[in-house]
């Protein structure tokens, strides 16, 4: 294949390592080593694996909050260099300001990210019905005006989605973000998820410790090992989509999420590097 012929690659780790200081370095000690990772433009992808693999610190490289010790990190064909303006991101905890209604929670990011912040206040009615559009599709119609408090966690998790997306970012990170919600709640913002994903066509990466959840979403699911983190299996979910709940009864569904449970738990056991 010709260079010209070649994928562009919208996520592209190239040999990433890091550790947190230069003395840890000098040690030898690092929290990631050796991340290669090539994601296609559009593509959903979940990463699994043990507390404390280095699953977070994945993400911090993945926005350019942190730096590799070593290798290289491009988005969307650009060096990473800093924190991403392209990305939008979603944690386990909402953290929705509780003085602010629902809908201004979310035009949050318009008002402190350039290039929306200098024009945020002429801008407002336009910015504001993008907003209340973004709640109505993730089934918050009517709560737009209503503060944190008056909503369960899992309307306050929408609406941390929504505030993420607000921005249409080309790439969406998600960590942990429905670990504290019911399996019920859960299921349903998979499904919003799903959803969004499938109209939007805008990259993920999603951490979870959650299986289930990360067969039903994800293209393509990555195992982390114990700390140093690294990637030692990369399985490609080769379900049919749109994927709906019913599926995660099927002998299909549930045979990949065993597969992976084995991974862990070899991977627990041993420490070993299973598959690369």
């Amino acid at each position: 294949m010709s260079t010209a012929d070649a994928p562009r690659w919208f996520v592209d780790f190239d040999n990433v390592w890091l550790a947190y200081n230069a003395e840890l370095e000098k040690q030898g000690q690092f929290a990631v080593e050796a991340i290669d990772l090539k994601v296609r433009q559009g593509e959903f992808i979940a990463i699994v694996g043990p507390s404390g693999c280095g699953k977070s610190t994945f993400m911090k490289l993945a926005t350019g909050l942190k730096m590799p010790s070593r290798g290289t990190i491009q988005i969307d064909g650009q060096p990473v260099t800093g924190p991403l303006k392209i990305s939008g991101m979603a944690f386990q905890a909402s953290s929705l300001l509780p003085w602010r209604t629902t809908v201004d929670n979310v035009l949050l990011p318009l008002e402190i990210v350039e290039p929306y912040r200098s024009n945020f206040k002429a801008k407002r009615p336009e910015y504001e019905a993008r907003a209340r559009k973004l709640l109505q599709k993730v089934g918050l119609s009517g709560y737009e005006d209503k503060f944190p408090w008056q909503l369960s966690g899992g309307m306050q998790q929408r609406a941390s989605i929504c505030r993420a997306l607000i921005h249409e970012p080309k790439m969406l990170l998600l960590d942990e973000p429905f670990g504290a919600l019911d399996a019920f709640t859960r299921e349903e913002l998979w499904c919003i998820l799903r959803d969004l994903h499938a109209e939007q066509q805008f990259n993920v990466i999603l951490v979870t410790h959650d299986l289930r959840e990360s067969v039903f979403l994800a293209d393509t699911v990555y195992v982390m090992s114990k700390s140093p983190g690294r990637f030692v299996v990369k399985r490609d979910i080769d379900l049919p989509r749109p994927r709906d709940l019913e599926l995660t009864y099927t002998p299909a569904f549930t045979d990949i999420v065993h597969e992976l449970r084995g991974h862990i738990g070899a991977m627990r056991k041993s420490g070993a590097v299973i598959n690369q």
